[in-house]
């Protein structure tokens, strides 16, 4: 029996609730093996980020090609990659292993407000990467920074948004609705064909830390077990929804808690 596999190209987070540590929490908690390969390390906490050291773009390089060369991946999650450099050695990688499915989750900014990408680095995400992803996975901001326009506030314009991003070359994008306001938290997955809304009810709680990370890393779980778009997409709607609504059961740092990722387990 194969055994799925998913590799996520990310940042580290010290902390543990976001970044890498998050990405492969999730995988576990999915029953998904995961590998991963670390594109910086981060001095980070609840409270926010104090530093950031960034892997040698050549590092990242060889990390990739060590798991590819001998793990069946099935997915690739990517998160934070910090720089530019890291970039360029994501897209070669990419084109030289041609995997299947990538999920592009374009980090910008943490939870907490710490700029987590180089502004300089914007535009090769936006040129070079974007246009290898099956889905990317936006929130509201980083959706209209993509774009440089103003923060989408209705229906209307974040499909909008999303129509405009397929147009720089990814398959599908799900725009999270976790910025948004009122008593849904909405994410809407835009396709070639169709717009897909899908709802929860929105949780009052704070301990929000890696939810993005973690919501993509879903939908790569998915991806790997051989799940299509929409159903990964739904399924890890549904675990996301059900960790953060028992985030509360953490007592995590004084800041934005983690969501808890085995709360089917514990």
């Amino acid at each position: 029996m194969s055994t799925p596999v998913a590799l996520t190209i990310a940042g580290s987070d010290s902390s543990g609730g976001a970044g890498i540590q998050a990405d492969l929490k999730t995988f576990a908690a999915l029953g998904v093996y995961g590998a991963s390969a670390i594109t910086a390390l981060t001095a980070q906490n609840t409270k926010g980020v104090t530093g950031i050291h960034a892997v040698p773009a050549d590092f990242v390089t060889a990390q990739i090609d060590a798991v590819f060369s001998d793990l069946d991946v099935g997915a690739v999650k990517i998160g934070m990659v910090a720089q530019a450099g890291s970039i360029d050695a994501i897209v070669a990688a990419l084109s030289r292993w041609k995997p299947a499915c990538v999920v592009l989750d374009p980090v910008m900014v943490a939870t907490s407000g710490d700029r987590l990408l180089a502004a300089e680095a914007v535009d090769a995400l936006r040129t070079k990467l974007m246009p290898l992803a099956s889905v990317i996975t936006p929130n509201l901001p980083e959706a209209a920074a993509l774009l440089d326009a103003p923060v989408a506030r209705s229906e209307a314009e974040i499909e909008s948004q999303g129509r405009r991003l397929l147009g720089l070359g990814c398959r599908a994008v799900l725009i999270k609705g976790g910025h948004g306001e009122g008593s849904e938290s909405i994410d809407y997955l835009v396709g070639a064909d169709q717009t897909i809304v899908l709802a929860a009810p929105r949780v009052a709680t704070r301990n929000t830390h890696g939810t993005g990370c973690s919501l993509s890393s879903a939908v790569a779980a998915g991806l790997a077990k051989g799940e299509d778009l929409e159903t990964a997409v739904r399924n890890a709607k549904d675990w996301i929804s059900a960790a953060i609504a028992a985030a509360d059961r953490f007592s995590v740092g004084r800041g934005h808690g983690p969501v808890h990722h085995f709360h089917k387990f514990y």
